[in-house]
């Protein structure tokens, strides 16, 4: 492609921090730097890669400062994670050969009730709540929305999120953190094969891989600060935006 102007740059570079600060605390900052990455000029393929470039940096951020303040239990949890990256893995690859019309038809049903769930729900607040699954059993819950993200994308770190809560019954605070963990492993696999496939665009994603992670410290930092008070809330908004922007496009 041709080399992008300073001044969509520095657009780019806004819409990153943005989108770092809003998915740090309850997901779907790709719905915000995907269409200003094709806005820019890129290609869809060059714009999910280098949005994976700098989503990887937004994630890590955040997660090293969940980890940092305590809330991130590493030990437990290694083996969700190593699953959520092969599963990312798998559905970077299953997307080149199966079309997502119809999974892209039915997330914005799923995400609604998701949404509906936070909204609605005691067990979703500042207190852990009775954990309904074996740590173990969660596994496959890794894998799987982990093939999810590689494969599709949009909401993946509300899904993580809301299956902590309902089923290992985590608050909050914790569930967000540790859903951030989990959307870096996944965010790392697939921007492994974009890059080997040689779809990333360095002078756009690297300046925006700068505004992302600090986007995503400063939104760390909200969700440590005012736990569900703050998550929940958003957490819906960006369930039912990114409902209704799928619905839109349909």
């Amino acid at each position: 492609m041709q080399p992008v102007s300073i001044e969509i740059i520095a657009g780019l570079v806004g819409v990153a921090g943005v989108a770092g600060f809003v998915d740090a605390i309850a997901g779907g900052g790709g719905l915000l730097t995907i269409p200003a990455l094709l806005w820019a000029g890129l290609g869809p393929v060059q714009a999910l890669g280098t949005n994976k470039l700098q989503a990887v940096f937004g994630a890590f951020s955040a997660t090293a400062n969940f980890f940092h303040k305590g809330e991130i239990r590493l030990r437990p949890v290694l083996p969700t994670v190593c699953l959520t990256f092969a599963g990312a893995a798998a559905g970077s690859v299953t997307v080149q050969h199966i079309r997502a019309e119809l999974l892209g038809d039915l997330l914005p049903l799923l995400l609604i009730g998701f949404a509906l769930y936070f909204l609605l729900s005691p067990r979703v607040g500042d207190i852990d709540s009775h954990r309904r699954i074996p740590p173990a059993a969660f596994w496959p819950v890794g894998f799987a929305i982990g093939f999810y993200d590689g494969f599709f994308g949009p909401g993946t770190g509300s899904f993580f999120a809301l299956a902590i809560v309902a089923l290992l019954g985590h608050n909050l605070r914790r569930a967000t953190a540790h859903a951030k963990l989990l959307n870096f492993a996944s965010n790392l696999a697939a921007l492994l094969l974009f890059l080997e496939g040689g779809h990333l665009v360095w002078q756009v994603g690297l300046p925006m891989a700068v505004a992302q992670a600090l986007g995503a410290y400063l939104g760390s930092h909200m969700v440590l600060r005012h736990g569900a008070r703050l998550a929940r809330p958003l957490l819906v908004t960006v369930s039912l935006l990114i409902s209704c922007r799928l619905l839109m496009t349909r």
